[in-house]
């Protein structure tokens, strides 16, 4: 007869799924690997953690959000990080943390060949339920030129590829999507490194738009602007739709965020509520942009026809 075995807790024989670093033990983390003098680095240390503290707090978990839906932009350079490393997982992970309903991608693609999406769709799908918006010319890529539209809980009812005046390759993509709080337009745009391009470009969105039937709508990405207010801005097309175009969120570099190159605009004016710029540690690193995203609240009225046509 066998000796008899000691009860034993099932739940104690079943590994234990480890629990993600908090944000606050990744900041730590990263302050203990950097260098510079202490006080170099706890300001760094403080820069990390205080905007994106305040950032969680102006956007309310998807439960809560009622008529309003979170939209994100991200130029995640085609998945290389500011050290250098190719690491799509870790882009996923800064996707993730987003908890966007609507997500525009830049440079998702590779640049040459078959111009290869980078992301493991399917298993961004299971951490977040974002899915892609089918935009893509090619059966291997995101997106159009780079710029790829994720959606959760929702989908596309019209889509469209832009093609932008350029010196250099560019284009833009236009989703109709039927979210479960409404209906909404998302156009997600590279714009080009010259001034003149970026000018004729914006002229060409605004064109679009203003053939398209009125709903609201959201416009945003890598906007390649970083001299924002002067007579000679060439996103000044757009103010007289979107209104101003300034913007107070430098979201690149991603180290040491200087430029706003990353934008997000919306029409009726209003629909827009709240724009942060995401600044957590893994953000910092994973890509040479910091993600943008904004709080957008699909119940604003759309103005009458005359109003809308003198907006334009």
């Amino acid at each position: 007869m066998r000796p008899s075995q000691p009860d034993t807790d099932r739940s104690a024989l079943t590994a234990e799924k480890p629990t993600p670093p908090s944000p606050l033990r990744l900041a730590l983390t990263e302050f203990a690997r950097e260098r510079g003098t202490t006080r170099q680095r706890l300001g760094r240390l403080v820069d990390s953690i205080l905007p994106q503290a305040a950032a969680d707090f102006l956007f309310p978990p998807a439960p809560e959000r009622g008529a309003k839906v979170v939209v994100a932009s991200y130029n995640i350079h085609k998945c290389v990080g500011t050290d250098g490393r190719f690491d799509p997982e870790r882009i996923a992970e800064v996707i993730a943390e987003l908890d966007a309903d609507v997500v525009c991608l830049q440079e998702a693609d590779r640049r040459i060949g078959l111009r290869n999406g980078l992301l493991d769709l399917p298993g961004l799908e299971r951490r977040t339920g974002l899915t892609l918006v089918p935009v893509a010319a090619r059966p291997a890529s995101h997106g159009w030129h780079g710029n790829a539209i994720l959606v959760r809980q929702g989908e596309a009812i019209r889509i469209k590829r832009l093609t932008l005046p350029h010196a250099e390759p560019r284009g833009a993509v236009m989703a109709e999507l039927d979210l479960p709080v409404g209906k909404l337009r998302v156009v997600g745009a590279h714009l080009g490194l010259l001034r003149r391009s970026r000018a004729q470009q914006a002229a060409t969105l605004l064109q679009t738009l203003d053939r398209s039937e009125p709903m609201p709508t959201v416009l945003m990405g890598d906007f390649n602007e970083w001299r924002p207010g002067r007579p000679d801005c060439p996103l000044a097309a757009l103010e007289p739709f979107f209104g101003p175009v300034h913007s107070n969120h430098p979201s690149f570099p991603s180290r040491r965020p200087i430029f706003a190159l990353d934008r997000i605009l919306g029409w009726p004016h209003g629909t827009v509520e709240t724009i942060a710029v995401h600044a957590s540690p893994l953000a910092r690193v994973a890509s040479d942009h910091l993600p943008i995203k904004a709080l957008v609240d699909l119940s604003t009225p759309l103005p009458n026809a005359d109003v809308a046509a003198a907006t334009v």
